[in-house]
């Protein structure tokens, strides 16, 4: 493809880095119909520098990050090494972050602080109990922990792999749970254990969580690897007073998305960014996107591009 074939926008960038998403691995494989029109480039996440533009926010030389905003699903996406977008989906780099920690972030990163600002929206603190993270050693499960125990959150990571026990407390996790310890179907109302929680898997899994959710806590909903039912009831609702936040992080709202970006950079310590990235080649793209859906990634896969030899 050359540029004359690139969709609309107002801002032309030569992309950077990538990230590779689960829904990356969907479009890749085709397992759910996540592309809406073809042909399609992937990747719903790319931070690059500016080569033009008409849009008063952004000049020639700006390093700016993308996620979502269709992109990659509707709009041609980051797995490219130039892109045209709109503006209005655009976030300038924070200061703090290098291209590479920001595609590390990247959507994961951003739905997790989502979920972390849908909590404290919600009024709950640190201080009203400890919080739960399913999928935690995932992308957005690794960062919903990291941004947790940063902000003094006891954390409890549940994972369905033992082995990443060491990675999930090098993230901040005080307490490693078995995913089988929450798949299996149960009561409507069990043993309250958590006030808060970031679910990114649905199904059973986010049933149990409701159920063994304190009063008045809430649970911050924004996955569903395990499914698309719930098999749960009205009890948690009514007779605990438990909240179920819906968190999603396709539409633009660009307001929220910079300042989600800020509060990433000014809150996450670059060294744990760090422990979460996979860096790859562009060559590497397609195996590594069917990977992510067999769940065989651990934190996230970052995309070097050419162009990042000059960042």
């Amino acid at each position: 493809m050359d540029d004359a074939e690139l969709m609309p926008g107002d801002v032309d960038l030569d992309v950077t880095h990538s990230a590779i998403n689960f829904k990356d691995g969907l479009a890749v494989t085709g397992e759910r119909p996540v592309v809406r029109r073809f042909p399609m480039i992937p990747g719903v996440d790319l931070a690059g520098r500016v080569t033009r533009s008409c849009h008063p926010d952004f000049k020639p030389g700006d390093s700016v990050v993308a996620t979502g905003c269709g992109i990659g699903e509707s709009h041609y996406g980051g797995f490219a090494e130039k892109a045209r977008l709109q503006g209005d989906w655009l976030a300038h780099l924070p200061e703090g972050l290098t291209a590479a920690r920001a595609m590390t972030a990247g959507t994961a990163g951003l739905t997790a602080m989502f979920c972390l600002l849908a909590l404290e929206r919600h009024g709950l603190t640190p201080a009203d109990g400890p919080a739960i993270v399913t999928g935690a050693a995932g992308g957005v499960g690794s960062f919903a922990v990291a941004l947790l125990a940063r902000a003094g959150w006891r954390v409890a990571a549940v994972t369905g792999r033992g082995s990443e026990g060491d990675y999930l407390r090098q993230l901040g996790a005080a307490e490693i749970l078995s995913r089988e310890s929450l798949s299996a179907p149960g009561k409507m109302l069990q043993e309250q254990k958590f006030v808060a929680g970031v679910d990114t898997v649905g199904g059973t899994t986010l049933a149990n969580l409701l159920a063994q959710t304190r009063f008045d806590g809430a649970i911050a909903a924004c996955g569903n690897v395990g499914g698309m039912e719930l098999p749960t009831s009205v009890a948690p609702f009514i007779l605990r007073g438990v909240s179920l936040l819906g968190v999603e992080s396709v539409r633009p709202r660009i307001a929220l998305r910079r300042a989600a970006w800020t509060r990433l950079a000014r809150d996450l310590d670059p060294a744990i960014i760090d422990a979460m990235r996979e860096s790859v080649t562009f060559d590497q793209a397609l195996d590594k996107a069917r990977s992510i859906v067999r769940g065989a990634i651990r934190g996230r896969a970052v995309i070097v591009m050419p162009a990042a030899e000059d960042a």
